[in-house]
């Protein structure tokens, strides 16, 4: 039965991933580093740093000062690229079963999962990820 709204722990440190490297653009960024702040493990962020760097969303170098930053400027990439790079295609959603079992004419949830469904989606359209980098801006008094 798919969800309406599929927000994994992959998919959740893949977005804020991206808007911590967009708050610091142009700059090379350590897994070590993003990982603290999101206090995640260095091996899950580093997968799905993969999966983004795979869609072409990040950049990595190796070494000492290896680490990732962004493909494209942060007011280029928007949340739905970010949410799909990890999840695949983002599915709007009119019945919970993928074969509606429903006999009747309506839904017992009337339009509120279409409704929901779209209104995800135009959010993760429509917000690119350099309106969201004053989530991180505080961090860098403790850098």
């Amino acid at each position: 039965m798919p969800k309406v709204m599929k927000i994994t722990e992959a998919t959740s440190l893949g977005l804020h991933s991206m808007v911590f490297l967009a708050s610091r653009p142009e700059k090379v960024v350590s897994i070590k580093k993003i990982g603290t702040v999101l206090r995640a493990s260095q091996a899950h962020l580093s997968k799905v740093l993969q999966r983004l760097a795979r869609a072409g969303l990040v950049r990595s170098s190796r070494g000492p000062r290896g680490g990732f930053m962004l493909a494209r400027p942060g007011d280029q990439i928007t949340l739905l690229e970010v949410y799909e790079a990890i999840e695949g295609p983002l599915v709007s959603r009119k019945c919970l079963f993928d074969t509606p079992i429903c006999t009747g004419e309506q839904c017992i949830f009337g339009d509120l999962l279409e409704t929901t469904s779209n209104r995800y989606r135009v959010y993760l359209e429509g917000m690119k990820l350099s309106k969201l980098t004053e989530v991180y801006v505080k961090e860098d008094a403790h850098a």
